[in-house]
């Protein structure tokens, strides 16, 4: 991957095995639900990234993310986004994540 080892716009280092994601809007650090809505599968990632303003996805995941979600062979899917919180507002660092 082309992005391995690369500073992410949160200025962690982008990392394929790690549960992350890029995002025009959600704040960085928080985390989200991502649902492939073909398969029902659902990981949750951590916001690390921002995406192009120009860019036509809605979220871009880390290979690790996108492969739980059985995304690789074709590249993209229809998504769900869930944001994650707890009862005081504070993103909810997910099992999976870094």
């Amino acid at each position: 991957n082309t992005l391995e080892g690369r500073k992410t716009s949160s200025g962690e280092v982008y990392r394929a095995q790690h549960y992350t994601a890029a995002h025009k809007t959600l704040p960085l650090g928080s985390y989200v639900e991502v649902q492939n809505t073909t398969n029902n599968q659902v990981v949750k990632v951590k916001i690390n990234d921002r995406l192009h303003a120009k860019s036509s996805s809605m979220i871009d995941l880390s290979y690790a993310a996108a492969k739980e979600l059985n995304m690789i062979k074709a590249g993209t899917a229809k998504v769900k986004i869930v944001a994650l919180r707890d009862s005081a507002s504070k993103a909810v660092a997910p099992a999976n994540a870094l």
